[in-house]
């Protein structure tokens, strides 16, 4: 799939800056900058389409200092400062669509915490890749402080990518779990599905974890199957996208659906449905009278696009 990189998060080109995780002494020779997070929202430039970096290690003593990459001659840490007391908390704060925005009076002017989702598709690739880098990055750090072996607090190492157990002697790394998220098509029709806690009319493509031992096409079959009871022949992998919420790799597969009958698991989703190609079309313009769209800047937003477009191939 040509097109496959420009993805959201997807082609950023980050310098990952791996030899200074190994050799965290070359850092003396760069200048520091901080991307300060609250609770998962990164800082935002007042314009809302780009990140906010700050000078030097700032907010230093605000949780684990994480080194995102090189940016030239200076060495960007994210930084967990969710025990700020910001201004701008709402009920909209954690919602499905979490518009609230959160400042604090030793920020930049005009600089806010927004939710990522809500600025993902503003972002330059380089930024949208830098945030969910250094998103899923602080939320492992905040889920793994004691060790999975034997239950003893564990200490950063490599520049926040390793937590080492003084217990056992383990070292635990950043783990990304496997998602597949279908194109499910057959003929002109393709299937949307809505999941349990989903606004109403909110409809995207099926998705679900994969299982260990497991292959991409195998877990697409499972999963449209076990959502909706439709049965999956071909499976292509299409394009791939990080999604830090909290920590997936989105694997985007097109499957053709040799079985039309839907039979939703209530456990599973809330509701399944085939929509026409013309019908996407109506989705995407706000006039079809009862669906609404997959999130713009999500993998399942962008597969169904390129299926309209004619642009899988």
């Amino acid at each position: 799939m040509k097109i496959a990189e420009s993805v959201t998060f997807g082609g950023g080109g980050l310098d990952r800056a791996e030899d200074l995780r190994r050799h965290p002494d070359m850092l003396d020779d760069l200048t520091a900058m901080t991307l300060p997070l609250w609770r998962g929202k990164p800082l935002t430039a007042p314009s809302r389409d780009a990140l906010s970096f700050l000078d030097g290690h700032a907010f230093d003593g605000h949780g684990t200092p994480v080194l995102v990459g090189r940016l030239g001659e200076r060495a960007l840490f994210a930084r967990d400062v969710s025990a700020l007391k910001v201004d701008g908390v709402d009920d909209d704060l954690g919602a499905f669509r979490d518009s609230s925005e959160q400042t604090h009076a030793d920020l930049p002017a005009g600089s806010a915490f927004v939710e990522l989702r809500q600025t993902m598709t503003r972002l330059s690739p380089l930024d949208a890749e830098i945030a969910v880098c250094a998103k899923g990055m602080l939320e492992w750090h905040r889920t793994n402080g004691h060790c999975a072996n034997c239950g003893t607090p564990t200490q950063p190492g490599k520049a926040g990518w390793m937590r080492g157990c003084a217990g056992c002697g383990r070292m635990h790394f950043p783990r990304t779990d496997p998602v597949v998220i279908m194109l499910v098509t057959r003929g002109n029709d393709v299937l949307l599905g809505r999941s349990h806690g989903w606004p109403e009319g909110f409809f995207s493509c099926l998705a679900g974890f994969m299982e260990p031992g497991e292959t991409l096409e195998s877990a697409v079959r499972r999963e449209v199957w076990e959502e909706t009871g439709v049965r999956v022949g071909p499976v292509r992998y299409l394009s791939s996208q990080p999604w830090p919420f909290p920590g997936s790799l989105m694997l985007g597969a097109q499957a053709e659906a040799i079985t039309d009958r839907i039979e939703i698991d209530p456990e599973e989703i809330a509701e399944a449905v085939w929509l026409s190609r013309e019908e996407v079309m109506e989705v995407f313009a706000g006039t079809h009278p009862r669906i609404l769209p997959a999130r713009d800047g999500a993998i399942a937003h962008f597969l169904l696009r390129a299926w309209l477009a004619d642009r899988l191939d």
